[in-house]
């Protein structure tokens, strides 16, 4: 089974800024700072060149993106965010997900200029703090927490305090419970603000090789086996490319059910992203399966699945057995010489469920 894995060995001469596993950032923040000027005045010399005009700042409070570093680094220093009138901000900050390099200008100075950071791992969150040099205050929130300290951040942006949302990685809201608080802010008429920054299933999306024109980000899979095999049976006919986040402890059993539920389908997994050791495998469900038994896994995954072809999804909307009930569609296959097993296995796939939920419907009737 061919199964091809790309290996990218982040590390040139002069850069470590890497976090993880394989050790903390060993760059400065006084480094970064400085490229930082650098790139801020070269974008800056190139607008005047092509005539590009200044933004202004608008109804949001969104400052232009064409300032000079003195005026960034003065702002940073010197003054608070924009806030509507008696009413504070909401920010929901990128971060880096392994590269400290991934963390944008904007993010710093929105991070600087908060009255608060609100962090779902306020350990996590602190060393990032204190590589960019921001002394903000933290404070928790999280899944076990949200019910208590959702309410209590909106009445105080309600009051007129600026709250910066961060997430251990990548885009606060994503899988987390951001989203609730960015909901209780937008019912109490607090204004929300994106800082883009980096994101884990679309970095992993755009290098896959599979179809980016269409697709479905879903997150997690419920760890109950049978919500599992329910969810997969609903993506079955998706025809755009399917996006999951995975532990290394279930990632097996999750492909292994994907192979059950959808067949041998094209599929890429990505791990560790921007990190040293970043890995990308890409083949067939089954090369996965057969390259995870011979490497452990490791890190957190992006699995990026192809969904089902134009082809398949017009094959399966002119089936021949859609009157049929389950019984009659095996039936049909056994009175072709197959075995009750293959019937089942050959009764599933048409119909994009599970074996096991033909099998004990066949059991019930």
């Amino acid at each position: 089974m061919n199964f091809n894995i790309q290996r990218s060995y982040i590390m040139k001469k002069d850069d470590q800024r890497i976090t993880g596993k394989e050790g903390d950032a060993a760059d400065t923040a006084e480094n970064i700072k400085d490229r930082a000027a650098l790139e801020v005045e070269d974008s800056t010399n190139t607008e005047r060149q092509t005539g590009a005009d200044t933004f202004q700042k608008g109804t949001y409070g969104h400052d232009a993106i064409s300032s000079t570093p003195e005026q960034v680094q003065g702002r940073a220093r010197g003054r608070k965010p924009e806030k509507s009138i008696g009413m504070g901000m909401l920010y929901l900050v990128g971060t880096p997900i392994g590269n400290l390099e991934d963390m944008t200008y904007r993010a710093v100075r929105v991070l600087k200029e908060a009255d608060l950071i609100a962090a779902e791992d306020t350990r996590q969150t602190r060393k990032l703090l204190t590589h960019f040099d921001i002394s903000g205050r933290l404070v928790s929130y999280h899944e076990h927490n949200k019910q208590a300290s959702g309410p209590e951040l909106v009445r105080l942006m309600s009051e007129g305090q600026t709250i910066a949302l961060v997430s251990d990685a990548g885009l606060p809201a994503i899988s987390d419970p951001g989203h609730d608080l960015v909901r209780l802010a937008i019912e109490a008429g607090v204004t929300v603000v994106p800082i883009p920054g980096a994101n884990a299933a679309l970095s992993a999306l755009i290098a896959s090789g599979l179809p980016t024109d269409e697709f479905t980000f879903n997150g997690f899979l419920p760890r109950d086996k049978k919500d599992q095999q329910r969810e997969l049976a609903r993506l079955a006919p998706a025809q755009g490319t399917l996006l999951f986040y995975e532990s290394p402890h279930r990632v097996v059993r999750t492909l292994e059910q994907m192979l059950e539920s959808w067949g041998d389908r094209e599929i890429c997994l990505a791990r560790e992203l921007t990190k040293r050791y970043e890995e990308f495998g890409r083949g067939r469900i089954s090369g996965a399966l057969a390259h995870l038994g011979e490497h452990p896994p490791q890190g957190e995954y992006v699995v990026l699945v192809e969904g089902r072809s134009a082809a398949e999804t017009a094959e399966a909307e002119a089936a021949w057995w859609k009157e049929l009930s389950l019984e009659e569609h095996a039936a049909h296959y056994m009175g072709q010489g197959m075995s009750k097993k293959e019937a089942i296995k050959k009764t599933a796939s048409d119909r994009g469920l599970p074996k096991r939920d033909v099998y004990n419907e066949l059991l019930q009737n």
